[in-house]
């Protein structure tokens, strides 16, 4: 006779697993079913059992809102077989959980058919308790990796979503199309993708969005960082190694390439690959295929390649720093994303934008925009783009008062022409055509040169005269290279 399904708290205390799960077991013999609900509760879970097909349906209908993590599900019960209550769990989609089927010794048959329709894994009757310690520990395991890839992925879809569509203004409207144009182009080895930019404009966002808009969405995305992996492994890292290929190649191992599998590669900083690794490189991109370090088989690549570099690759290959023909093959379909000094329209946009994400992301209220803080945003150069635009309104934001985000509490150099400012102005030399410097960034290291100089390297005086705060004037001396020992200090 069944019992309905029930918690059961007479196992006594228990060591609590790492983590405690929430598990129904179906099963219609009751002394075995007790057996191993009480295994699991002294590992540290939760447990109920149901003895019938519509018992076990009405305990996931009724916590619905918190379902079982696991169930443990006997394929043969005297209203029905395991099979029916399957069916009901798949309706569920994402929701459902995970299931262990028990089936008699020589219907193996039923389980295989069982995990077909999405069971994790089977036990054969009579079921061993350690065996079934193992398997949950192997389920569980599976099924933590399994939350965090699709954690991942969310989050990876969100962020790509938000950031790189954002903006009005011509040259974003045009780098949306090139993105949608170019990520819906399908084949077995779809075309090379090769991002340029300035630091701070997006190249990393745009990769993603390129794979998530893509055939390829599903499959894995593999970031690159060309600029810090070690020297010494680069080689290893990218094209995987074979047992004994170097003194601590203990196991055989895929590179990240070959971990791509049919996914997408995202190579990022392409300008920092060594020359003795372009040519490698070169031979991937052109035969599809990888050879890992120190083998002698060649393994088929089936991975769609994205590249990104904030440097000319052009002048590059001018100099002798990167191959041509690795140029050539990269340079396939190119996408320049726009830097946010040509894309003055969107800041306000953007800005309102980080400050309701950094509202969210701290729990509090979203502060004001003031109108002098928009018109400081927009006059500013931004050399690190839309980048130090997300940093410069977390900043101030965090910072702010009841009035909200001013012009002052932005703390951006060269953007309010007081008193202050005019002077340092006129103490900095005439900018012409043929002084070097042609660019916002340019005039304002001219500037902060100039009052150090006036200043004999006083950087407090110079902050002063500047109209910006010491800090401020710190952080844009390190960005620019800037001592102030070498004015006198």
């Amino acid at each position: 006779m069944s019992e309905p399904a029930r918690k059961l708290d007479d196992a006594g205390p228990s060591p609590r697993s790492a983590q405690s799960w929430r598990i129904l077991v179906v099963e219609d013999e009751t002394m075995f079913a007790r057996a191993v609900a009480t295994c699991l509760q002294r590992a540290g879970h939760t447990c109920s059992v149901a003895g019938t097909l519509a018992e076990a349906t009405k305990h996931v209908a009724s916590t619905a809102a918190k379902p079982p993590d696991l169930i443990i599900l006997d394929m043969r019960l005297p209203d029905g077989e395991g099979f029916d209550f399957l069916a009901t769990l798949a309706e569920m989609g994402d929701a459902a959980p995970t299931v262990i089927v028990v089936t008699a010794y020589g219907d193996v048959s039923q389980a295989v058919r069982a995990m077909k329709l999405g069971a994790a894994d089977y036990l054969k009757k009579p079921v061993d308790l350690d065996e079934l310690l193992v398997t949950l520990d192997k389920v569980m395991r599976s099924a933590r990796l399994r939350s965090r890839l699709n954690y991942s992925r969310a989050r990876e879809s969100r962020s790509a979503d938000v950031a790189s569509l954002l903006g009005n203004s011509a040259a974003m409207r045009e780098t949306r199309k090139q993105i949608q144009t170019i990520a819906t182009i399908s084949g077995d080895a779809s075309p090379t993708v090769l991002l340029l930019g300035e630091t701070g404009t997006g190249k990393d966002v745009t990769a993603r969005l390129l794979h998530r808009l893509s055939p390829r969405a599903d499959r894995p995305f593999v970031h690159v960082d060309c600029a810090s992996l070690p020297k010494d492994i680069m080689e290893a890292e990218l094209f995987g190694h074979v047992r004994g290929a170097f003194t601590s190649a203990h196991i055989s191992r895929a590179g990240l390439i070959e971990a791509a599998e049919d996914g997408t590669v995202f190579l990022d900083e392409i300008g920092e690959l060594p020359p003795e690794l372009q040519a490698k490189l070169l031979n991937v991109l052109e035969r599809r295929l990888v050879r890992r370090v120190g083998s002698t088989r060649e393994v088929p690549v089936a991975a769609r390649f994205i590249a990104a570099t904030n440097r000319d690759l052009a002048q590059m290959v001018a100099r002798g720093e990167f191959r041509d023909d690795l140029f050539y093959r990269l340079n396939v379909l190119t996408i320049a994303l726009p830097p946010l000094r040509s894309c003055r329209e969107d800041i306000p946009m953007l800005a309102r934008h980080f400050l309701e994400a950094t509202a969210r992301s701290y729990g509090r209220a979203t502060p004001t925009l003031q109108d002098d803080a928009v018109e400081a945003l927009k006059a500013y150069s931004w050399p690190g783009n839309v980048r130090e635009l997300k940093n410069v309104i977390e900043r101030s934001a965090l910072l702010s008062g009841e009035d909200g985000l001013t012009a002052d509490s932005l703390n951006l150099a060269n953007v309010t022409p007081n008193r202050n400012t005019v002077a340092a102005r006129t103490a900095a030399p005439m900018l012409g055509a043929d002084d070097g410097v042609s660019t916002l960034a340019g005039a304002e290291r001219t500037m902060i040169v100039a009052a150090l100089k006036e200043t004999s390297g006083n950087t407090s005086e110079a902050a002063r005269r500047l109209g910006v705060t010491r800090m401020a004037l710190r952080y844009r001396m390190e960005k620019y290279g800037i001592r102030a020992a070498d004015f006198g200090e």
